[in-house]
């Protein structure tokens, strides 16, 4: 079965210290996306000696439920990832404020 591309949206992410002394991928504040909303991604975002923890990135993904349990947002590994600056992501959040209804 192919991909649904339409369920997909741009949304922004940041890694932050995780519970167990690894990074973690939480989306940024001000989406439609609470902070402490699960992300599932590829594991090389995750990684604190390619991405230290603070890095933003900008990323295609989709919300998703595992059978009924609790939604998470779902990166689909093969898709691109941008790093964005402070200032990029400060605009990527204003413009989608701006779009909001």
């Amino acid at each position: 079965m192919a991909r649904d591309l339409y369920a997909y949206r741009e949304v922004a992410l940041e890694s932050v210290p995780g519970p167990h002394g690894g990074l973690s991928v939480q989306p940024m504040a001000g989406q439609a996306f609470a902070p402490s909303m699960r992300v599932q991604c590829a594991r090389s975002m995750r990684d604190p000696a390619r991405y230290p923890a603070g890095t933003r990135f900008l990323v295609n993904a989709k919300l998703t439920d595992r059978l009924g349990g609790r939604p998470f947002l779902f990166v689909y590994h093969g898709d691109p990832v941008v790093v964005l600056t402070k200032a990029q992501a400060q605009a990527f959040l204003a413009h989608f404020r701006r779009g909001r209804i």
